[in-house]
């Protein structure tokens, strides 16, 4: 089984870029660990814990439309809207859920279980 690592989004509303160029297809790709620990050495995060989903999506969307790159100054003017859907995709193929197989040793019968978060 291939792992997949890079997902395609469509934005509700889009980017609009200086010139009036709306940029709404996308690529998110999986996030690692120093993705999610580098923007914590940020001082804007530092200094405004909300500042820290703005840095984390720059890192991990690796295309938005046209544009040449995707920075923080690309995510922080993004609608909120798309912002919040960005960041539930992210929430979303960056679960660290496991789905098991397992056999219950009394019937014998086969059925999926389902460990939760890291630290739940």
């Amino acid at each position: 089984m291939e792992l997949k690592t890079e997902y395609e989004f469509i934005l509700p509303r889009g980017y609009v870029d200086k010139d009036g160029n709306v940029h709404r297809d996308g690529v998110m790709r999986l996030a690692n660990a120093k993705d999610e620990i580098v923007p914590l050495n940020d001082i804007r995060v530092q200094r405004n814990r909300a500042y820290l989903i703005i840095v984390l999506l720059s890192r991990v969307v690796s295309r938005l439309g046209a544009l040449p790159e995707v920075n923080t100054g690309v995510v922080e003017n993004l609608f909120a809207g798309d912002l919040r859907f960005l960041e539930e995709m992210y929430n979303r193929i960056n679960e660290d859920e496991a789905v098991i197989k397992v056999t219950c040793p009394e019937c014998g019968s086969k059925f999926d279980k389902e460990f939760g978060r890291l630290g739940e």
